[in-house]
């Protein structure tokens, strides 16, 4: 099969799905509760977005499968609620300039600090294991459980309620249809995610070393470049997009708590394999698909609403096995 015709199966069938998310729920529910529901979908898939665009990077461009991401997530997260804290009169204030710049030094903060983490899980655990994927699960599971009893040194054990910026708060009421301020704050925000990754990935010296790196390390090396070096920085930017989604996902649930990104890792896990290992823009699809499917089956089945998931990804993996936008797509 052609690289042309991938391309459009791949698209044709991320629009059929689509279509059917978007549309069938309207046989079942009121039309105003369709739209509430639609922007809290579209808001949980940017943040699922987050999470897994840095597990695309890592597992798709590097082969790496990384059971700690999920820590990343929750680290972010706490990063986050000790900087609300130690800032609260920024967070309460009535003031849309002291929230936003608050808001903006909790993600500077998660993705310094989890970059840090991930620089060290690379370094002292993945790096011993590349291609070996056994290794790797085994070694970054054992990580990820040693990370989750950090936090409850560091942090306590208990749940903790999220402080939440006054601005976020609220809602809009437009024509009778209640919109939520964060989940918009949330979506923008995931959008602006993406283009910088797509900006440094296919147009900067950066993202071409790191995605021939993973084709063939030998040659970069070669090139006089230092693929590790580059591996390592990919690592700590995928931990640190993993941050940002736990910082966002958590202010949304309004708690934090030490086995938040276990839960997370497995919607991530579903998104990247529905978008194609290595494509952010599979991530992105994928990540809105299941962000909106959650939020129907949620309302309409709870008790059928994460397995309706993975029914989506084993029905896209039958019809299109290597996810519906392939690495460099």
């Amino acid at each position: 099969m052609s690289e042309s015709i991938v391309k459009r199966w791949g698209k044709e069938v991320a629009i059929g799905v689509a279509v059917v998310l978007l549309l069938l729920p309207l046989l079942g529910m009121d039309l105003k509760i369709y739209l509430t529901l639609t922007i809290a979908g579209l808001a949980m898939g940017m943040m699922l977005f987050l999470v897994a665009s840095g597990l695309s990077i890592i597992f798709g461009l590097m082969d790496v499968i990384n059971f700690a991401h999920g820590v990343c997530f929750a680290w972010g997260a706490y990063v986050a609620f000790s900087t609300f804290k130690y800032l609260n009169n920024w967070v309460t204030a009535d003031s849309i300039l002291l929230n936003f710049i608050i808001f903006f030094i909790a993600i500077i903060a998660a993705i310094v600090v989890v970059g840090l983490v991930g620089i060290i899980i690379e370094r002292v655990l993945v790096r011993r294991v590349y291609g070996s994927h056994l290794f790797q699960i085994l070694i970054t599971f054992g990580g990820m459980v040693v990370l989750t009893e950090f936090i409850r040194i560091f942090w306590g054990p208990n749940d903790e309620v999220m402080p939440v910026p006054a601005t976020f708060q609220g809602n809009w009421d437009i024509f009778d249809i209640i919109v939520l301020r964060y989940p918009i704050i949330a979506i923008v925000l995931g959008i602006i995610v993406y283009g910088v990754i797509q900006l440094i990935l296919q147009k900067t010296k950066v993202g071409k070393i790191v995605r021939a790196g993973v084709e063939d390390p030998e040659m970069v090396q070669a090139m006089g470049h230092n693929i590790y070096l580059f591996f390592t920085a990919v690592f700590a930017a995928g931990a640190g997009l993993a941050a940002v989604g736990g910082l966002t996902m958590a202010i949304f649930n309004l708690q934090v708590y030490p086995d938040m990104g276990g839960a997370y890792l497995i919607f991530a896990f579903i998104v990247v394999i529905i978008g194609g290992l290595g494509s952010i823009t599979g991530s992105l699809v994928g990540a809105l698909m299941v962000g909106l499917s959650y939020n129907y089956v949620a309302y309409l089945f709870p008790a059928i609403a994460v397995g309706v998931n993975i029914l989506i990804m084993v029905i896209i993996l039958l019809i299109k096995p290597t996810g519906l936008f392939p690495a460099g797509k």
